[in-house]
């Protein structure tokens, strides 16, 4: 049985394959699962706009550090924000990093155990990051992380000199990145396939809620309209 998407890009064996199709490195080359890697810069934006939270690995003084982080987007970078005190976050710039978005899709159950799985999408983004320092770019950066769910920024007061010189933002290229993908049902070993045990998927859906306001919003006060439509809508998709 077929664990995979025809038409995807790991379907097509190397030598077929553009060279959008291939990994920009030796070190973002999927060796497990190479089946099921996703190269194209489209594929990896793909991930990178369904995802809500990255996880950011740092080689700090005090050994490997990895924390979830809300980022943001442009054609060919990815972008980072903490605080200007964060450990983490100031050992990171100006050094090799990695990032990681993951969204899963389902439980994948097979007759065994075993071959249990997932069905999921994930993005591996490695290279040299780089601190923000010019006024322009942090402002829009900023805009760009705050807007990856739902335009919000530009209906917030603007942030002020004290807010902004608290933020380290931090921009990472998306020219080393890779995506692997998962989807269809269990592989299961040919001596257990029509067993009597039970096999399939169970997909995992998750959606936006009601906006809840503050209990000191000022009355008649309407939610932004891009926040409003999340409301029933699926998130990670």
């Amino acid at each position: 049985m077929s664990s995979e998407t025809p038409g995807l890009p790991s379907d097509r064996p190397p030598s077929d394959r553009s060279p959008s199709d291939r990994a920009p490195s030796d070190r973002t080359t999927l060796k497990r699962g190479a089946n099921r890697a996703a190269y194209a810069q489209d594929d990896v934006k793909a991930v990178l706009d369904a995802g809500l939270v990255a996880h950011v690995g740092v080689n700090t003084e005090h050994g490997v550090i990895v924390l979830p982080m809300a980022y943001g987007r442009t054609d060919d970078t990815i972008y980072l924000h903490g605080s200007a005190a964060n450990a983490m976050l100031r050992a990171g710039a100006d050094t090799d990093i990695c990032v990681t978005v993951t969204l899963v899709d389902g439980l994948v159950v097979a007759r065994s155990a075993f071959h249990n799985s997932m069905n999921y999408r994930s993005v591996v983004i490695r290279g040299h990051a780089r601190r923000v320092t010019d006024d322009a770019e942090i402002l829009s950066s900023l805009k760009i992380i705050t807007d990856h769910v739902a335009d919000n920024w530009d209906s917030r007061r603007e942030a002020t000199d004290k807010e902004l010189k608290a933020t380290l933002v931090i921009a990472l290229p998306l020219a080393e990145a890779s995506a692997k993908i998962r989807t269809g049902g269990p592989v299961d070993d040919e001596i257990d396939e029509g067993g009597p045990e039970w096999a399939g998927v169970i997909p995992l859906t998750e959606s936006w809620g009601e906006a809840i306001p503050i209990d000191d919003l000022v009355p008649y006060t309407p939610v932004p309209t891009p926040l409003a439509a999340l409301r029933g809508v699926r998130s990670q998709t």
